[in-house]
């Protein structure tokens, strides 16, 4: 049995699809045969259309192409390359460079909020993923709400439960939405100067926000990878040792497909003292962990109060050693001497340097040079699973997480409460916590399915000085959610009051603490419409 619902098409759609797809009709496939612009195009419009990938090029794509000289392709029998010499090269002399100089665009399709974590860990690749705030999750593809059936669990006794359950939070989800859109547009009017699509576009994405948190963890998205040969082997090899049933499986798929595109780059991911070896070594150690962490934290112990936010590391002496880092590439002098001099120089004169290592940024995408890597902080964050999932994609930075639960209790939404919606959101949660429980003797890795999204989850982010500045000038822009927003702002307060490092929060100059936006995504929404207006008059 499998979870998946494959696509159906016409014979002409299947006709133009085969150029261009490795198959049409598993959730996992690979782009061959476009431009690079379309695929990238393809993918951006992907994170936030309701529709597959293939269905989206047929309606969108297609009709923009000149596919007349593609008629003899057909990618779903596997490429076929000469590869004697990358199979030289890279698996007999085990030359690695050559895997980062092949890359695939790959579509993820029908996996859950669990499983795209998984597949979003690697540094090295670019993701885009399917937003909840530009999607509604009230349909039923194939007559089905769209969360991820679990094999194992649905052949035990609590299958039914889990299917029943999982029903119900959608059908609230489906419910509040509607309420909330109600809501809104009673509260914010709409703007003399803002068109119907606009206004509508505005007050979905807030009432999808509002909600997002009753949806499980096991609700489907689409998730869009492109990645190096060498990154892929990474990425299979981790998931072929999850713990997670879901990401074993799906690794399989995946391997499937990039082998009828890139063979040679992905020899040794099963080969047995190579990617199995790795991928043993990695459980192993996980497994040794788990065990010692029950030991010393059994479940009896009480879990602790903590605040959304809290830094638990930085230095001291940063700023002094910022403005070294800064002054370093521009002497000849040594590392130790450049932080003595720096030591011996007044607060003033450490200022200037900041001043001239800032410069004058016009916008937040303006951002100072790799001295600005030298300070780091640590962050201890308690958020609902809703603000993590987008914070969880800033990949240049150390994250890790705790598994999914609902020990930590859940956030609800202010104006879920203003709305006069307390009682149907509450019950979600008690539904979620019900069956999370239910599940967690029998199913440790897959009861998180069952936890919706505005339940908490601890994660801890490590990040240089640079990567913040990027992270929370983003995250606290008016346009965001509201969650990561008030994580972003926190942390900003946390660098200039906590750490005391108020001279690189003030370098931050873009990090936006307002507050009391009453539609987040209207601004964001008048722009995208101005330049579509000034693209038709052209």
């Amino acid at each position: 049995m499998t979870p998946y619902i494959a696509e159906e098409f016409t014979p002409i759609e299947e006709e133009i699809l085969r150029r261009y797809f490795t198959n049409l009709d598993e959730p996992v496939f690979a782009l061959v045969n476009l431009p690079e612009v379309v695929k990238g195009a393809l993918f951006a419009r992907y994170s936030r259309s309701p529709l597959s990938l293939r269905r989206l090029f047929l309606d969108e794509f297609v009709g923009e192409l000149d596919i007349s000289g593609d008629e003899t392709i057909d990618a779903t029998i596997g490429l076929r390359r000469a590869e004697e010499l990358y199979n030289r090269v890279f698996f007999e002399y085990g030359d690695d460079s050559v895997a980062q100089l092949g890359g695939v665009h790959l579509a993820c399709e029908q996996s859950s909020n669990l499983l795209t974590k998984v597949l979003e860990w690697g540094r090295l690749m670019a993701y885009l993923e399917q937003s909840t705030r530009y999607i509604a999750y009230d349909d039923r593809p194939g007559g089905r709400f769209r969360y991820y059936r679990d094999p194992e669990v649905l052949s035990s006794p609590l299958g039914a439960r889990y299917i029943a359950d999982l029903d119900r939070q959608f059908e609230i989800y489906s419910d509040l939405v509607v309420k909330m859109k109600d809501f809104y547009r009673e509260t914010v009017p709409q703007g003399s100067g803002d068109s119907d699509f606009i206004y509508r576009q505005a007050i979905s994405a807030k009432a999808y926000d509002s909600v997002r948190g009753v949806l499980p963890a096991a609700s489907l998205s689409n998730v869009g990878i492109y990645g190096t040969g060498q990154a892929y082997e990474a990425l299979l090899i981790r998931m072929r040792s999850h713990p997670l049933p879901e990401a074993r499986d799906y690794a399989e798929l995946i391997l499937k497909e990039l082998r009828k595109v890139i063979p040679s780059f992905l020899t040794r991911v099963d080969l047995p003292d190579r990617g199995e070896e790795i991928g043993k070594y990695q459980a192993d150690t996980r497994e040794r962990l788990e065990e010692l962490s029950e030991h010393f934290f059994p479940d009896e112990a009480r879990i602790a109060d903590a605040p959304l936010v809290d830094l638990t590391d930085f230095d001291p002496d940063a700023e002094v050693k910022l403005v070294a880092s800064a002054l370093y590439p521009h002497t000849r002098h040594s590392d130790r001497a450049v932080e003595e001099r720096v030591r011996q120089m007044t607060v003033e004169e450490r200022v200037r340097v900041l001043q001239a290592l800032m410069g004058d940024r016009g916008n937040r995408r303006q951002r100072p040079g790799r001295a600005f890597e030298r300070p780091s902080y640590r962050f201890d964050v308690l958020s609902d699973y809703g603000a993590f999932r987008d914070l969880q994609r800033h990949r240049m930075l150390t994250i890790d997480w705790q598994q999914l639960s609902t020990a930590h209790g859940f956030v609800r939404p202010p104006d879920v409460d203003t709305a006069g919606c307390t009682s149907e959101f509450d019950s979600a949660m008690e539904r979620s916590d019900s069956l999370y429980l239910a599940m967690e003797e029998v199913f440790p890795q897959q009861a998180s399915y069952a936890v919706s999204l505005a339940y908490k989850v601890r994660y801890m982010m490590h990040m240089n000085a640079r990567e913040a500045m990027h992270l929370l000038e983003l995250r606290t822009s008016p346009q965001g959610h509201p969650a990561y927003r008030e994580v972003g702002q926190q942390m900003h307060h946390l660098i200039s009051d906590v750490a005391g490092h108020r001279a690189i929060a003030e370098m931050m100059q873009f990090v936006d603490h307002s507050s009391d936006r009453d539609l987040e995504r209207l601004e964001s929404e008048r722009r995208a419409e101005e330049k579509r207006n000034q693209r038709s008059s052209n």
